[in-house]
């Protein structure tokens, strides 16, 4: 909106951060009756900079509460290198929605994705990415090897091995991602048993 604004309303917030942008925004005063086009722009404007702000406090306030029980329930989880507050909502909400699917790491595994799918020919033997699965569960195990790629040395000389040895990025990243189910399966397993427990109770 700022963009397509009349170049009034455009030079006097140009060169701000995101931040600063929105505090201004917010902060405006724009005439009471928005009878010239800058004016109902600036107006609206407004508008849209303080809900970013009233929704901005609100996320902050809700990842809060979910850090703080993710840490109260679920601490060995949340120390898991590369873990973090939504990854670790994400893969106990889908462990949580599908107990029955639990039986062993290797279905824990196939419901999250992270199997490896052959994909053989002829005398070539290799497996594939698996496209199944919850892809939300899947997308948390991503950004979890992601996260150690870029910071864990281990993961790092992992990954460089496995170049060396001629496979690609993406089959590294499908054998971490298996790797890293069968290090959170049991503490996936751990976490939800008291809960497992008392619903049998």
């Amino acid at each position: 909106m700022l963009i397509t604004a009349p170049e009034e309303l455009r030079s006097r917030y140009r060169g701000l951060s995101n931040t600063k942008l929105i505090a201004a925004l917010a902060a405006s005063r724009p005439t009471p009756a928005p009878v010239t086009a800058a004016e109902a722009t600036a107006y609206s404007l407004r508008l849209l900079a303080r809900r970013w702000q009233a929704l901005t406090e609100q996320i902050e306030d809700l990842s809060g509460h979910l850090q703080r029980l993710l840490e109260d329930h679920a601490p060995d989880l949340m120390s898991v290198f590369g873990c973090g507050r939504d990854t670790v909502a994400q893969l106990l909400i889908t462990a949580g929605d599908n107990p029955d699917r639990l039986r062993s790491e290797a279905a824990f595994a196939a419901l999250a994705g992270a199997c490896p799918i052959p994909a053989s020919s002829g005398k070539t033997n290799r497996h594939r990415l698996n496209r199944a699965g919850d892809r939300q569960a899947n997308s948390a195990l991503y950004h979890i090897v992601l996260v150690r790629l870029r910071y864990d040395q281990q993961t790092r000389n992992y990954a460089t091995r496995r170049i060396a040895e001629g496979k690609t990025k993406m089959e590294i990243i499908r054998c971490l991602k298996r790797y890293l189910v069968r290090q959170l399966y049991p503490l996936i397993v751990q976490t939800l048993q008291p809960r497992r427990q008392t619903t049998a109770a």
